[in-house]
């Protein structure tokens, strides 16, 4: 089979639509072709639901024609509540086989009516490992259809064509394994901090054993600074990444900024460390080595910090280009560098290919 053209990564988040092309470069590499992010007005996306189509659509279109894209196919990813991830246990049997069964066995993992989803499955378990009981471990991915219209939709409304509809925290798995080479043997987190979803996901020998999606992000910064510092939003959301170097804030005391960071970094890092315990309770052997951290939210240090003094490892801000060839005469380094973490999902979407599984 031919290997088939890599996708446009397209990741419509909360807070902005970011787009990736990758060249693929000599045997394993990649190499930057495009780049770029158009920021969505706030509320444009609620909880996954797409609330102003218009500015998606104008966000999509805006970036295709900045880099005058030839490619149309695209791969975009989803999160959060109406995305259900779960690893569970099958007899052994062949993939066919398990395509044909698991709408019958779906129905007791999903709260959803199976009509309404769309399933994936992926077996976890090597062909030639026997786990003594002719079973075997199944990742069974449910979302549902009518998210999936909106998000197609959109795509489709701004001249692209949909091929790969993947799962954010799988891109970034993506992005990690392109990006680091790691012992299979360690257990890492992949914890990746949106605008509005955290995504957690836990990686054993290479595999994902655990995932989580946390109803939270960077919004929460901004809407506490807003309401207990009594500021516009915008004013907000340059205090919560600037600190004290935003504008006007000659009103806002600096440690008033910090301490409300801190209280919203301190829940979220309880969440966070509330699903891990919840993982290392029911994992027979789970040491975990290290946490990675992406999405946007990453930037604002306080909750790296928090992160690390609760969840007792060593955490460290993932950088998604750091195996991509970036030219820096077509890129500013300090630009990608800066927004690299919240990059993480659409260069995992664009290592996807248009005829992959």
């Amino acid at each position: 089979m031919a290997k088939s053209k890599l996708a446009l990564g397209l990741d419509i988040g909360s807070s902005s639509v970011k787009l990736v092309q990758l060249k693929e470069a000599g045997k394993r590499g990649y190499s930057l072709d495009a780049f770029g992010v158009a920021p969505l007005p706030p509320e444009a996306i609620v909880d996954g639901a797409l609330m102003n189509s218009t500015a998606i659509v104008e966000g999509i279109r805006q970036l295709v024609s900045q880099f005058k894209l030839k490619n149309r196919e695209v791969a975009i990813g989803v999160s959060g509540h109406s995305v259900i991830i779960k690893k569970i246990s099958m007899p052994r049997m062949t993939r066919d086989e398990l395509e044909e069964s698991i709408q019958w066995e779906a129905e007791q993992y999903i709260p959803f009516d199976v009509k309404d989803v769309n399933i994936d499955v992926q077996i976890l378990t090597p062909p030639d490992q026997d786990t003594g009981a002719g079973q075997m471990d199944v990742l069974l991915v449910a979302a549902k259809k009518d998210m999936i219209n909106d998000y197609t939709s959109v795509v489709a409304e701004a001249g692209l064509i949909p091929v790969v509809v993947d799962v954010d925290a799988f891109a970034v798995q993506n992005a990690f394994e392109v990006n680091y080479d790691l012992p299979r043997s360690e257990t890492v987190v992949l914890v990746n901090a949106g605008a509005s979803v955290v995504n957690i996901n836990v990686l054993a020998n290479g595999l994902t054993t655990f995932t989580r999606d946390v109803t939270m992000g960077g919004n929460q910064f901004t809407e506490e600074i807003q309401k207990q510092l009594n500021v516009s939003y915008d004013e907000a959301e340059k205090l919560k990444v600037g600190g004290d170097q935003a504008q006007d804030s000659d009103s806002v005391v600096p440690q008033e900024v910090e301490r409300v960071i801190q209280g919203v970094a301190d829940q979220m890092a309880g969440e966070i460390q509330r699903s891990l315990d919840f993982y290392t309770a029911t994992a027979a052997d789970a040491h975990i080595s290290r946490l990675y951290l992406s999405g946007g939210t990453a930037k604002i240090p306080a909750l790296f910090k928090v992160i690390e003094q609760r969840v007792g490892v060593p955490v460290e801000i993932l950088n998604p280009f750091r195996g991509v060839e970036v030219d820096n005469r077509r890129f500013d380094p300090n630009y990608v560098m800066d927004v690299a973490p919240s990059a993480a999902v659409a260069i995992g979407l664009a290592l996807r290919r248009s005829n992959e599984q």
